[in-house]
């Protein structure tokens, strides 16, 4: 009887427990954005969704709403305006009452030669892929707080653990994330939220074709040629698809890494070749 017990709380446990809990999903028109939406939608999550562009965010949430009958909000905003992130975290609480996960994403910004740099481009990079997330942690960790529950994932690139030569500015800013994540792990840990980073490798989306193009323009070599030697430098001999990094996430925002926080989880294929 105690084995029978023992065996229906571990199947229970097995569920990631994000049914009914709400989460914003930023930046989550396209790619791994739109994937973790998505996903978060497939575990019955209701959806707090923002993005520049109205017209392929409306085409997320309707998907979502079809395919798995959830709730959804969404917003159109630039996560690099401090006041627009406030006011949209204080109107999906008020749409929901409680917000229970929040993933930071933005695009990144431009690969290029750090000599072609521009100080307008580094205050951007500063803005879109560090500031914005200080932003979103402002306006939330308070919510979660009150409630003593939270999940709180950002997600930057493998470049915060090992510099890609072409994104000079990703690899600068994108690494002060590891350190507010270090930061609010501590500090909120108390409080029964977790924070934690999710690090995507070469994945699948638009962001890899601009690489790819970017070094075209560089070397004068077909973008699909550079594609090709990316999947040769990754162990598993191919990219990600962005549904493989939503997987990691909703792994975190989930009752199953209750214990896991302060982290950067590289979803890469290997291709960190640190310890």
């Amino acid at each position: 009887m105690v084995l029978k017990t023992d065996l229906e709380t571990y199947t229970h446990d097995m569920e990631t427990g994000l049914q009914h809990r709400v989460a914003i999903v930023a930046a989550s028109s396209k790619g791994i954005g739109r994937a973790t939406a998505l996903a978060l939608a497939a575990e019955g999550t209701k959806l707090a969704l923002c993005a520049r562009n109205a017209d392929p965010l409306k085409q997320v949430a309707e998907e979502a709403r079809k395919l798995h009958g959830v709730e959804v909000y969404t917003d159109t905003l630039d996560v690099a305006e401090d006041d627009r992130v406030r006011q949209f975290v204080e109107a999906v609480h008020r749409r929901f009452g409680h917000i229970d996960i929040c993933v930071t994403n933005a695009g990144g910004p431009p690969a290029k030669p750090f000599a072609e740099t521009t100080m307008a481009e580094w205050d951007r990079a500063y803005r879109l892929n560090l500031r914005s997330i200080v932003s979103f942690a402002h306006a939330v960790l308070p919510h979660m707080q009150q409630r003593g529950w939270g999940r709180f994932i950002t997600i930057t690139s493998v470049a915060v653990k090992q510099p890609v030569l072409e994104l000079v500015l990703s690899n600068a800013v994108r690494t002060g994330v590891l350190g507010l994540v270090r930061s609010l792990a501590t500090q909120y840990g108390p409080h029964n939220i977790t924070i934690n980073n999710v690090g995507p490798g070469y994945t699948a989306t638009d962001r890899v074709k601009d690489l790819a193009q970017a070094n075209a323009q560089a070397t004068g070599r077909l973008a699909a040629e550079y594609e090709a030697d990316i999947a040769k430098d990754v162990p598993l001999r191919r990219l990600a698809k962005p549904e493989e990094v939503a997987d990691a996430i909703v792994w975190l925002a989930s009752e199953r890494a209750a214990y896991i926080t302060g982290q950067t989880i590289l979803v890469d294929g290997g291709v960190y070749r640190g310890l």
